[in-house]
């Protein structure tokens, strides 16, 4: 039997929330009334069968990609799933990086895929190599997938690696799948998207992580224009149309965009400058520093971390992702970008955790 649910979604549906909310992914909510104009033409119903052409056009324009290549889906994660469904069959080959999130994993698992995995090595930094695909390459495999910034860890993937990642799926018949929500957090020179390095790429993204404007579930794939026709047919099967105040609403937020991010940047700036100073002066926990992204996924030396997530929970009312969720096992995930003053506590709180004997 294939599986049906999502533990990590659940886990963090029923016990993420904590006083001290390490555990988020994405940087605090932004309100509607930052957005002019929102609601300016605002209605409940439209011409958005086949997509809202304005936010397709938003999308088009934000990402460099022709208007025919873009899919509007609810969201990063059911972009994920749209993508998968649309490009293996089941017990296609599926290769996936390790550490990932938990959700690519189990989505293509229920889609049928077989799983195959390929390391992005804690001791090289979390880099994407393409010798690690390579090597976990089947005669099989159909799709690569690929986060970038990783996720858990914020690591930035090089141009040279996707290239070269996108020249081995090219020889084996196969597509790279890279969900690249969190991209727009490489805040001066932002990269272009690698939809933009060959045909072989379909990309996954939206404005929930970076935004703060989760609840508008704006969320797309790029594809060739063949391949994204087949994914709006396909989502016929899964919803008849998306709920159009939302769609407005994205309208004005593409308006505004730059402003919107910048807020958040203040943030996630203060909060990674708070980081990296804990990780200089703890020798309980060690990760990998990078220079942007909304999370960071830290090893706990010498620990069980699931003892760990529970003392933290109870004592220090502080929640954090576990790294069972990420293959692994001891290691686990915050997120940075919400509230610097609370992000600065949930530290402290976790160093004390840390040497309590």
């Amino acid at each position: 039997m294939r599986l049906k649910h999502s533990d990590y979604m659940y886990w963090a549906k029923t016990r993420q929330s904590a006083r001290y909310n390490l555990a988020t992914s994405g940087v605090g909510a932004y309100p509607l009334s930052g957005i002019p104009n929102a609601l300016d033409h605002l209605e409940i119903n439209g011409n958005n069968s086949y997509g809202y052409a304005p936010l397709v056009n938003a999308i088009a324009a934000h990402t460099g990609a022709d208007p025919d290549c873009v899919v509007t889906v609810q969201g990063t994660s059911f972009a994920n799933h749209l993508a998968m469904a649309a490009l293996i069959e089941p017990g296609d080959d599926v290769l996936i990086e390790q550490p990932a999130y938990e959700l690519l994993v189990s989505t293509a698992a229920y889609i049928g895929g077989r799983v195959v995995r390929f390391l992005r090595r804690e001791e090289d930094g979390y880099a994407l190599r393409a010798s690690e695909v390579l090597g976990a390459l089947t005669p099989n495999t159909r799709l690569i997938v690929i986060t970038n910034l990783h996720n858990p860890s914020s690591v930035l993937a090089s141009q040279e690696e996707l290239k070269a990642i996108g020249e081995i799926a090219r020889h084996a018949g196969a597509r790279v799948l890279v969900d690249e929500v969190y991209l727009d957090a490489v805040y001066p020179d932002t990269p272009a998207s690698a939809f933009h390095l060959g045909p072989e790429f379909v990309v996954t993204s939206s404005l929930t992580k970076v935004y703060g404007v989760s609840g508008l579930r704006c969320g797309w794939i790029l594809a060739q224009p063949d391949l994204a026709r087949a994914m709006w047919r396909l989502n016929d099967l899964f919803a008849a149309t998306p709920a159009h105040p939302a769609e407005i609403i994205s309208v004005a937020a593409f308006a505004h965009l730059p402003a919107i991010r910048e807020v958040a940047r203040r943030i996630v700036d203060a909060d990674r400058q708070a980081l990296a100073e804990f990780l200089a002066s703890t020798p309980h926990f060690r990760a990998a520093r990078t220079a942007f992204g909304t999370t960071a996924f830290l090893r706990l030396i010498g620990g069980d971390v699931d003892e760990f997530e529970q003392v933290l929970r109870e004592v220090e009312e502080v929640s954090i992702a576990p790294g069972r969720f990420f293959n692994s096992a001891s290691h686990f995930r915050i997120g940075l970008g919400v509230n610097s003053a609370m992000f600065a506590e949930g530290l402290c709180r976790l160093d004390r955790a840390a040497a309590a004997p």
